[in-house]
């Protein structure tokens, strides 16, 4: 589903730094941008919106304006996007439940998951580029819960981790691409309470990072592996819905329990859904979609 804004909301993408400061690097209410990943230069955001690809340049303050990326043969996008690890190319998700495999500059895009009776959700790729992890659902039923599977990024055969029974989503390698991190409901009855746990890639080591009150979701790591980001829904949330107060947390890897800053917003899905830290590991963007309250008008 292609998302839009509603009448009285903007977009806004901000950029936080590992001190706890956040900065507005742009705003609009033409387009609902979300998901950004940040090109390996520095310089510019990834993000989709309107079913397209979208660059934004935050290097040069206030001024930035998105460009499209001119992608052809690939159905309207959704916010499951992640760049391959030589910043060339980037690996997207779209809205026929493939995944798909295009240059960052722009042209063809060539399909790499077969027909196979899932959608499939992307969320990591491998320090080597050789394999992505993804989140399968059988046969686009949201009402069953997503499996995590991985595939070679040119294709071919797939493989499922075992992370129990409960709905898992946002798998993503660490830097050194030993482990996989995510967020999973499997250790818990209540309903849509996920947890954040990592699991190694061969399928042992299971683990729950910190236990919680509320929703926790899309455990993303800095390229240095000292700090992660992640984004935390109220508590009794099911699935990660949008339009909703958040909060975006920033953590110390040494410790998950214990909060180094935490950004409330409003927002939710398209907010924090892929990796979005820059390559220095100094900061992270995240996006919110306030509502401006008619009464004070």
């Amino acid at each position: 589903m292609i998302r839009a804004l509603q009448p009285g909301q903007r977009c806004e993408v901000w950029i936080a730094s590992v001190n706890g400061q956040a900065e507005l690097a742009y705003s609009t209410d033409d387009v609902l941008l979300e998901a950004p990943n940040w090109t390996l230069d520095g310089a510019s955001l990834i993000l989709n919106g309107d079913g397209k690809l979208w660059t934004l340049d935050v290097s040069g303050g206030s001024t930035a304006e998105t460009v499209e990326v001119p992608l052809t043969g690939i159905p309207g996008l959704n916010n499951d996007h992640v760049l391959a690890p030589d910043g060339k190319d980037i690996f997207l998700s779209a809205n026929d439940g493939h995944i798909y495999r295009a240059a960052l500059s722009g042209g063809p895009a060539t399909r790499i998951t077969d027909d196979d009776g899932s959608f499939h959700f992307l969320h990591g790729v491998s320090p080597d580029g050789k394999e992505l992890a993804y989140v399968g659902i059988e046969a686009g039923d949201f009402t069953q819960p997503g499996r995590l599977m991985t595939i070679a990024s040119d294709g071919g055969a797939t493989a499922r981790i075992d992370v129990g029974p409960g709905h898992c989503d946002g798998p993503e390698y660490s830097p050194d691409g030993k482990w996989l991190y995510l967020n999973t409901e499997s250790f818990t009855s209540a309903p849509g309470h996920a947890q954040l746990a990592r699991i190694t890639i061969d399928g042992s080591g299971f683990e729950q990072l910190l236990e919680s009150d509320t929703v926790d979701w899309f455990p993303h790591l800095s390229p240095d592996g000292r700090f992660a980001s992640y984004i935390r829904f109220p508590s009794g949330t099911e699935g990660h819905p949008a339009d909703l107060p958040v909060e975006v947390v920033l953590v110390s890897t040494e410790d998950w329990t214990t909060p180094l800053h935490t950004w409330p917003l409003f927002g939710g899905q398209g907010t924090l859904n892929v990796n979005s830290w820059s390559p220095d590991s100094g900061r992270f963007a995240f996006v919110a979609y306030p509502i401006s309250d008619s009464t004070k008008d």
